[in-house]
């Protein structure tokens, strides 16, 4: 169903078609928005006409259940700088930035929120700091714009927990509003909930991250879709990253540090107790502590063999990859941009 515009979708320009590609891409997962896409996409729209270089916007549908598949095909068929990926159910935040990067043709790739918190105003800060050199800027929602208890206290916590173990210290890893250099973006493999840690995974490949105070706004219809009880998987997925900034390359110098320490100190226990038997004529059978020694032993020799079935995995990661874990439904591509005024 083609749906008319209304109120002010009606007032939005459309500008003449770049010859190549854009230089800009701005990337926006969804999951039902319904009520925020129209004023979104007015505001974003109106920032692009006015930026001087040509830009698309990729709208990635993330199996909503409310109206947001059929605004976005609106915005589709309505202005022709907009694209959009359907997915076939929802997928999670993470599965739809790493569509709209995919789908995006950018040199320059801007993520942002739809649900009108991450302000379009400060895209122009964002490119500015790309101009300088910078492969990564990442939004600093300092003056945040939600609940105490329930999003910036634990949001604080985690900031710094990711920011030690990551080495990558930024004040707001949760902030969606980013720009990315396409080099980068074409590097990352996302999946998980690995779309908050960009930054760091990015700094992986090379990349110069500067974080910069961006406008956050409160949000006014809708709720959130992701809240406190994603934390688990957060840290669960934080343990990842820091396996993956560390060891990706190379299990086999975690899991056999594991194992030599495991069967290094079993050994010892045992020959302790072994000697003793020989020297004092103490038993063994009885002893909690020899049975501990030769647990200790097997867990070594089995940390080893983690390592080796992880060198295995690597090698098949890195020989065999582009794996989705996502399912595409339909992908329209914008078929024009333009530069602004």
């Amino acid at each position: 169903m083609t749906l008319a515009p209304t109120g002010p979708l009606a007032l939005l320009p459309s500008g003449p078609a770049a010859a190549d590609g854009p230089a800009v891409s701005v990337v926006i997962p969804l999951y039902n928005e319904d009520e925020n896409l129209d004023d979104a996409m007015v505001e974003l729209l109106r920032v692009l006409d006015h930026l001087d270089r040509s830009a698309e916007v990729i709208l990635v549908d993330d199996g909503s259940r409310d109206g947001t598949a059929a605004r976005a095909r609106f915005w589709q068929t309505a202005d022709p700088r907009v694209g959009v990926v359907y997915f076939r159910r929802n997928f999670g935040q993470t599965a739809a930035i790493d569509a709209g990067f995919r789908a995006s043709r950018g040199s320059i790739v801007i993520l942002m929120d739809g649900d009108m918190q991450n302000d379009p105003a400060d895209i122009p800060k964002l490119l500015e700091a790309v101009a300088q050199g910078y492969d990564v800027v990442s939004g600093w929602r300092k003056d945040r714009k939600d609940k105490l208890l329930l999003r910036k206290f634990p949001s604080k916590v985690a900031n710094r927990l990711i920011s030690r173990v990551t080495g990558t210290d930024l004040h707001d890893y949760g902030c969606t509003l980013k720009a990315y250099d396409r080099d980068i973006v074409s590097h990352l493999n996302l999946y998980g909930e690995l779309h908050r840690f960009i930054p760091a995974l990015a700094s992986q490949v090379g990349a110069n991250v500067i974080e910069i105070p961006v406008n956050h706004r409160p949000r006014t219809r809708g709720k959130s879709k992701y809240g406190i009880s994603r934390t688990v998987r957060v840290v669960l997925d934080l343990i990842t990253v820091m396996f993956l900034l560390r060891y990706l390359a190379r299990p086999m110098q975690y899991f056999g540090r594991l194992g030599l320490a495991a069967m290094g100190v079993g050994v010892a226990v045992t020959t302790w107790l072994v000697a003793e038997k020989l020297l004092l004529g103490h038993g063994l059978a009885e002893r909690p502590l020899f049975v501990m020694g030769l647990a200790s032993m097997g867990l070594g020799v089995e940390f080893v063999c983690f390592g080796l079935l992880g060198e295995l995995i690597t090698r098949t990661y890195h020989e065999n990859g582009n794996r989705s874990p996502y399912v595409v439904r339909e992908t329209q591509l914008p078929t024009a941009w333009a530069s602004g005024s």
